[in-house]
């Protein structure tokens, strides 16, 4: 049951910064993306853990803030325990730590969870956390293996996400 999400325009949030660090969570995100974009979430054999469709995603956002004289780096998780960032070890979470002093801003791309793990890493003075993405529903698809060891998801929907408390229920 990955986490649907939906981009956000981060332009606002990145005027007048010089350097982001992009850090994506390779779970919910990049299954989103492959979604949108009906396209396999893993090709094993051409990508091996990569997803194609989040790459290119990442790339293009790059590419966006490039033009806006923004410098960027991905900091990557390819070990696939490493790939839901709201569970990143402590090992991970301290490399994130280190490697975000270099930069003005992290640009998020994952769920509030995501964003909170980043958050508590990060100086909290002069420093910007900037979400890339939000929260929509829960998505409930079936994934689908197909040669040559690719993995894609179909019959897809999104389940919005249950209210904080049911009406009736206020105190």
């Amino acid at each position: 049951m990955p986490i649907h999400l939906d981009d956000l325009d981060v332009n606002s949030e990145v005027a007048g910064l010089g350097s982001a660090l992009i850090v994506p969570c390779n779970m919910c995100p990049a299954i989103t993306v492959a979604i949108r974009e009906k396209q396999p979430f893993i090709e094993l054999f051409r990508s091996f853990l990569k997803s194609a469709p989040f790459e290119r995603y990442i790339r293009a956002l790059q590419s966006r803030l490039k033009e806006k004289g923004i410098t960027t780096e991905v900091f990557r998780s390819n070990i696939i325990h490493q790939w839901f960032l709201c569970m990143w070890t402590s090992g991970r979470r301290k490399k994130l730590k280190k490697h975000a002093k270099r930069y003005d801003a992290v640009i998020v791309l994952g769920c509030d969870s995501a964003t909170e793990t980043v958050r508590e890493l990060v100086p909290s003075t002069d420093f910007k956390v900037i979400e890339g993405m939000k929260v929509v529903g829960f998505m409930n698809a079936k994934p689908k293996f197909h040669l040559p060891c690719n993995v894609s998801f179909e019959d897809c929907r999104i389940v919005p996400m249950s209210p904080e408390e049911p009406e009736g229920m206020a105190g």
